[in-house]
């Protein structure tokens, strides 16, 4: 029997990565499809940082956010950078769901 599995994309920063895997475990392991990020530039990952790698990568993760039924939010802390935010939105505009590891007030 095929299940029907909700696909999540995460998103944050990239300095979370020991966070991002627990998530994306977590996830897993409560019947999810879990879409992540392919290099964590801010924990070592220093090929993201060569000429046009970053913004092929920030496009990409767009894209992996269409392919999603929702995103989940890598905010430790309540942390939020820049490009996250601009994920949150482009999630948003698209319609799909958004939730955090740490709740968001306001």
């Amino acid at each position: 029997m095929i299940q029907n599995y909700k696909i999540i994309t995460l998103c944050g920063s990239t300095r979370f990565k020991d966070e991002y895997m627990e998530v994306q475990k977590n996830l897993s392991l409560q019947g999810n499809i879990v879409i992540s990020v392919g290099l964590f530039g801010h924990s070592g990952d220093e090929e993201v940082w060569k000429p046009g790698v970053k913004e092929m990568l920030d496009d990409m993760h767009l894209r992996k956010i269409d392919l999603a039924d929702e995103i989940f939010v890598v905010n430790v802390n309540g942390y939020i950078g820049e490009s996250t935010r601009r994920e949150i939105a482009y999630a948003q505009k698209t319609g799909k769901k958004v939730n955090y590891l740490v709740p968001v007030v306001g």
